[in-house]
């Protein structure tokens, strides 16, 4: 699996030994010895890599925000969550791949695409679980998003059962309550919040 383009053997890290422990096409768990900024003594640790991802805030004309409810088989749940989906190649992304990664799962799992007028923000990315995984995710808010006239494309390992549109204030109700637990979708509403998309 290649490495993220940002995580790199500079400024005082140095990568002493690298053993794959498990392989498989969506992830990768190596057993690495390493030295550290403030740790020059090589210390072990496990490490999961995974894939970058890309989640989409698709905001429609009249503000409301799309999101489907999915089956999450790890926590044996249904999760209101933003489309989202992992980026096939690895190393650099560029701008444009995840923005087209982005539009592909807004289309496959919410049957939405970008209208006509649609604008597409980047909100950065963000680390899922650091202190074991590379896994990153990028952060995209489409403004302008619209049914498609393709509808939506489920992948076969995807259980999504419902799709619907919300307003600002129904998705900070739902952060109170606890309704919405997925980190992706969590935050990216800290970062809309912070833009000012949810007043």
């Amino acid at each position: 699996m290649t490495y993220h383009e940002f995580v790199r053997d500079e400024n005082g890290w140095v990568t002493h030994e690298r053993i794959p422990l498990f392989v498989h096409q969506y992830l990768e768990v190596d057993q690495v010895r390493l030295s550290s900024p403030t740790r020059p003594e090589p210390f072990e640790w496990t490490v999961c890599h995974r894939k970058a991802g890309v989640v989409v805030a698709a905001q429609t004309p009249e503000g409301g925000f799309v999101l489907v409810r999915q089956e999450r088989v790890p926590v044996r749940g249904t999760l209101w969550e933003f489309p989202a989906g992992q980026i096939d190649q690895g190393g650099a992304h560029v701008w444009e791949t995840v923005v087209a990664t982005g539009l592909r799962e807004l289309q496959e799992e919410a049957g939405f695409e970008a209208g006509p007028r649609a604008q597409v923000q980047s909100m950065h990315l963000f680390l899922s679980s650091p202190g074991f995984t590379d896994e990153h995710c990028y952060q995209i808010w489409l403004k302008g998003a619209v049914p498609s006239s393709l509808g939506a494309h489920l992948d076969p390992n995807e259980a999504i059962t419902e799709v619907r549109v919300f307003t600002a204030a129904e998705l900070q109700k739902m952060v109170i309550s606890g309704e919405i637990r997925d980190a992706n979708t969590l935050c990216c509403l800290a970062r809309l919040g912070a833009l000012g998309a949810l007043r």
